[in-house]
């Protein structure tokens, strides 16, 4: 387990994200809860990328560097499971800062 930019080795759950420069801001992002909602996928593969209200509540946690980071919000695994098919690999978003 690598430790967080905002946490270090604290244990913050399961419904986390890590930030994008987009929302980053230089740190200030950790802690802040957004709202998620699945809008539609990538991969044509999947035809319903979105479960059920496809909404979900995560907390800002980390830093994701512009090398490696596939989107504004990275999503946890559950996270991720709990609004979107996991086959779906990378889904289209909304959010909002709640």
């Amino acid at each position: 387990m690598l430790a967080s930019a905002c946490y270090g080795y604290a244990d913050e759950g399961t419904m986390i994200a890590v930030a994008s420069d987009e929302i980053w801001n230089n740190g200030a992002a950790c802690g802040e809860m957004y709202q998620v909602t699945c809008v539609s996928g990538t991969n044509q593969g999947t035809p319903y990328p979105c479960w059920g209200s496809g909404t979900v509540q995560v907390k800002i946690v980390d830093y994701c560097p512009p090398a490696s980071c596939r989107g504004t919000i990275d999503l946890s695994q559950e996270a991720f499971g709990s609004i979107a098919d996991p086959n779906s690999g990378v889904i289209n978003i909304s959010y909002q800062q709640v």
